[in-house]
C-alpha cells in the first residue's frame, strides 16, 4: 500500500468507544516512544456485527474515530478499504491491492463520495473560528470584527460558494441550492468533530495548519481553505509554488539504521536495482532505483542512524 514503518512519539491519540461492538487491543498511551525497534503493529481494532455488513459498518465507524498521530499508520488506507465495492461485496484476492493501488495508497488522491459532507464541516469549522476571533476583548472601537455569511470553500482545486448563518446548536451551510444543517459541540483543538449533518451522525478527524483545514473521513483525506469572496478572487492569482526537484537524491522514507549500502560511485544502475538495506521496527527494508541513474556522492555509510527524508545518495 506504500504504508512505511514510521518511529515517532505519540501524540494524544483519540480511539474509539468500547463498546458489544467493537474494541482496541493495544499497548501504547500518549507520549511513549516508537522507537525502530518496536513491532509495527502497535494496535488492533476488532468489530462484530450480527452480518458481514453490520461488522464493516462498525469498522468504518470506528476507523473514523481512531486518531494517531506522531506516527505514520495506515488507518486512512483501512478506513478507504471499508468503503471499497470490492471489499464490501465480498470480491477480494491476495492480488486486490496491487490491483487497485498499483502505486501505492495515499489518501489524498482517494475521492469523497459525498464532498458536500466535507464542505459543509470545513464551512463550519471555519465560522467557528471567525465567531471566536470576534468576540475577543479589547477591538477598537468602531472596528469590531464583522464576520459575513458568504464564503468560499476551496477543495481539490474546485471553488464552492457557500452562504452560512447561525443556528442553535450549529450553522446551517447553503450550497448549491441546498441545506445542510451542521450541528455539533465541537471543541476548538479537538482531533475529532462529532456531530449531526441533516440529522444524520458523522464523525470526521481534523487538523488546522496555518489557512488549511486538512479533513479525514472514510479513508479519503482533503485540504480545505474557507475564504471571502474577495481573497478567493485574489488566492486564484497566485502563482503555484512548484516543489524542490529531489528526483536525483535517494531520500531515507523513514528513520533507521542504515545497514547496506549496494552501490559505488561511478557506478550505473537500473530501475530496480538494489540501492540500500535499512532496518527500522524489526524489519530489513530495501530500497531501490525508480529509474536508470549513475551514482555521483555516497552522502551516508552503514552504521549511520538516519532520519526521515536524509540524502543517502546523490545521481548525476
Amino acid at each position: 500500500t506504500g504504508a512505511l514503518r514510521s518511529p515517532g512519539r505519540l501524540l494524544p491519540p483519540a480511539r474509539p468507544a468500547e463498546s458489544l461492538n467493537g474494541r482496541v487491543d493495544t499497548g501504547i498511551e500518549q507520549g511513549d516512544e516508537i522507537s525502530r525497534f518496536y513491532d509495527p503493529m502497535i494496535a488492533k481494532l476488532i468489530t462484530y456485527g450480527a452480518t458481514r455488513d453490520r461488522a464493516i459498518t462498525h469498522m468504518r465507524d470506528a476507523l473514523n474515530e481512531f486518531f494517531i498521530r506522531g506516527v505514520a499508520h495506515n488507518i486512512s488506507f483501512l478506513a478507504a478499504l471499508m468503503v471499497h465495492t470490492r471489499f464490501m461485496t465480498g470480491r477480494i484476492s491476495t492480488n486486490m491491492i496491487a490491483e487497485e493501488y498499483p502505486n501505492g495508497f495515499h489518501a489524498a488522491d482517494v475521492p469523497h463520495d459525498d464532498p458536500a459532507l466535507l464542505i459543509s464541516v470545513a464551512a463550519f469549522l471555519h465560522r467557528r473560528y471567525m465567531d471566536r476571533a470576534a468576540e475577543i476583548s479589547g477591538q477598537l472601537l468602531g472596528h469590531e470584527r464583522v464576520v459575513k455569511n458568504d464564503w468560499v470553500v476551496l477543495m481539490g482545486g474546485e471553488r464552492y460558494p457557500v452562504h452560512i448563518d447561525p443556528a442553535e446548536g450549529g450553522y446551517d451551510v447553503v450550497y448549491m441550492g441546498e441545506s445542510y444543517q451542521v450541528r455539533s459541540e465541537w471543541q476548538f483543538g479537538y482531533p475529532l468533530f462529532k456531530g449531526t449533518l441533516n440529522g444524520t451522525e458523522i464523525c470526521i478527524q481534523v487538523e488546522r495548519r496555518d489557512m488549511i483545514y486538512r479533513l479525514f473521513h472514510w479513508g479519503s483525506q482533503a485540504d480545505v481553505m474557507v475564504l471571502s469572496p474577495m481573497v478567493a478572487e485574489l488566492q486564484a492569482l497566485m502563482p503555484v509554488k512548484a516543489p524542490p526537484d529531489l528526483s536525483k537524491f535517494l531520500m531515507s522514507p523513514m528513520p533507521g539504521l542504515l545497514t547496506k549500502l549496494s552501490v559505488q560511485v561511478g557506478q550505473e544502475v537500473k530501475a530496480g536495482e538494489e540501492l540500500a538495506v535499512i532496518e527500522a521496527m524489526k524489519m530489513e527494508n530495501v530500497l531501490r532505483a525508480d529509474h536508470d541513474a549513475k551514482v555521483a556522492k555516497i552522502l551516508a555509510a552503514p552504521g549511520d542512524s538516519l532520519a526521515v527524508d536524509q540524502a543517502i545518495i546523490e545521481f548525476e
